[in-house]
């Protein structure tokens, strides 16, 4: 009997909303997690949570992520912030107003930080990083190279169909990385060329994105001589792109997704988001304790609904269950004149 398709939860496990550029950044959002998890626990899902590097030095967070390592119910992984961690290094004027991308930096600094985040997970949690979701989605090849250096086995950076070159790290670069015409599913990626698959050891799992944008961009390309930043932006207005990922008012949303899922046999789904969010006031979308009761209300019905079709597992889990399946797939005998 085929097995149920994948629910992965990945949760950018961070300090408090920080998209209002704090200059310190604080770990408050660490006390209620719990509340989270254990709705997680209640519909069989393991979360795997990416923990960058003022959540891995929060006590709270730490006791926290020990008991779920301990009791089988989710997993540690590795999210990089590059601007306020170890070792210094001034890329801008100001680190902390811009956050540049971790791609930004000098190939010498990203190992070096790559390698202190690595460490400070293992160290605290006892446990091999294996899993990694790229700061400010942020993601290359260089990247992926050193990421497989260190051992990572996972990435979820990829949003496809989703381009962050407006969204800019330093100044003077050249803004985020481009997923628009990336893979949906899951693949091993080619180390010198993330967006297509290659004999890597390194599993590209992006996250849950649909465009419904398609036949309308054709359309639009034509009447307005493929000015492409002009169709993309009345695209988006028209037909915004549909992410795994709660809001406060698209449930409706994400549970057509879960459809499309099923009937395009997809064998995952991949929530996201911000461990802050779950917090009153911890991020832009989530101000009031209201806002954060009508959250998990929405998370309640995803999850009752998911938890029918969809089995939890962690990224690593998903990795193994992947691997398993591609080894089985019939192979195509070579013929030898």
């Amino acid at each position: 009997m085929p097995s149920k398709p994948s629910f992965l939860i990945t949760i950018d496990t961070e300090g408090d909303n920080l998209w209002s550029k704090p200059r310190t950044a604080t770990t408050k959002n660490a006390s209620y997690l719990p509340r989270f998890q254990e709705l997680c626990e209640k519909y069989g899902f393991k979360p795997t949570y990416l923990t960058n590097y003022e959540m891995a030095n929060s006590v709270t967070f730490q006791k926290m992520g020990k008991d779920i390592i301990r009791r089988g119910v989710g997993e540690i992984g590795m999210h990089l912030h590059a601007w306020d961690m170890p070792p210094s290094y001034e890329l801008t004027e100001d680190d902390l107003r811009f956050h540049p991308y971790l791609i930004e930096y000098p190939e010498k600094v990203m190992r070096e930080k790559i390698s202190i985040m690595t460490d400070l997970l293992e160290g605290i949690f006892g446990v091999k990083m294996l899993s990694h979701r790229a700061g400010r989605w942020s993601f290359d090849e260089t990247y992926a190279n050193q990421l497989i250096e260190f051992g990572y086995q996972v990435d979820c950076s990829v949003t496809p169909h989703v381009s962050w070159k407006s969204h800019r790290g330093a100044p003077e670069k050249d803004g985020g990385t481009d997923y628009t015409n990336f893979p949906e599913t899951a693949y091993f990626i080619d180390p010198s060329d993330i967006s297509r698959p290659g004999q890597s050891t390194l599993l590209e799992i992006p996250v849950s994105i649909m465009d419904r944008s398609g036949l309308v961009n054709t359309a639009l390309s034509s009447s307005f001589l493929g000015n492409i930043s002009l169709v993309n932006r009345i695209s988006n207005r028209l037909f915004p792109k549909v992410w795994l990922r709660p809001n406060g008012r698209n449930l409706n949303q994400m549970l057509g997704y879960l459809r499309y899922a099923l009937s395009t046999k997809r064998d995952y789904v991949e929530f996201m988001l911000h461990s802050s969010e779950f917090m009153p006031g911890g991020s832009p979308l989530f101000k009031s304790e209201a806002a954060i009761e009508q959250l998990y209300h929405c998370l309640e019905s995803l999850f009752a609904e998911a938890s029918v079709q969809f089995s939890g597992r962690t990224l690593s889990q998903y990795l193994e269950h992947f691997t398993r399946d591609f080894d089985e797939q019939p192979r195509c005998q070579e013929v030898h004149g």
